[in-house]
């Protein structure tokens, strides 16, 4: 269905400076994440079928899905805000693929973590994405990597 791809708004990476987590920082996160990937895979059903709604009204009933569908995006928005404002880039709305940002050999790699994975069990390099992925134990992160803060976000909500 073209259409429910129309409104999927693309990966977010997270605000620039962006965070640089260690595995067990990531994995200290996840609680949260987890929380937040849930609603925004949620969200962004509800959108597309919103949306495969929409394509087939009409009249008042178009207008009423309409109305529902900019609420829906409004609330996946701010679901996609606040992960954002954890420090991690989201990278599927559908499989609730994450990548925080981290250290294998001195560079920048990510800590590759999706929906349903009790822990971050794979990294891969910057530009490898989800099919370049590596399993955590081949990971050797940077002992003066320069990580910003122990401290683990709350959800606000």
């Amino acid at each position: 269905m073209a259409g429910a791809h129309f409104l999927t708004p693309k990966p977010v990476p997270a605000k620039s400076p962006q965070k640089h987590f260690t595995l067990a920082q990531a994995n200290a996160t996840l609680p949260l994440v987890r929380r937040i990937v849930g609603d925004i895979v949620a969200a962004h059903a509800q959108v597309a079928q919103s949306q495969a709604m929409l394509e087939k009204s009409s009249g008042a009933e178009h207008t009423r899905v309409q109305a529902e569908l900019a609420k829906g995006l409004e609330h996946l928005q701010d679901y996609v805000d606040e992960l954002r404002d954890v420090g991690c880039e989201l990278k599927d709305f559908k499989l609730g693929l994450i990548d925080f940002l981290g250290h294998h050999q001195s560079r920048t790699v990510c800590l590759c973590w999706k929906l349903g994975e009790d822990h971050v069990n794979f990294w891969h390099e910057t530009d490898a994405g989800y099919t370049g992925r590596q399993p955590i134990a081949t990971l050797e992160e940077a002992k003066s990597s320069g990580v910003a803060g122990d401290s683990v976000p709350r959800r606000s909500r």
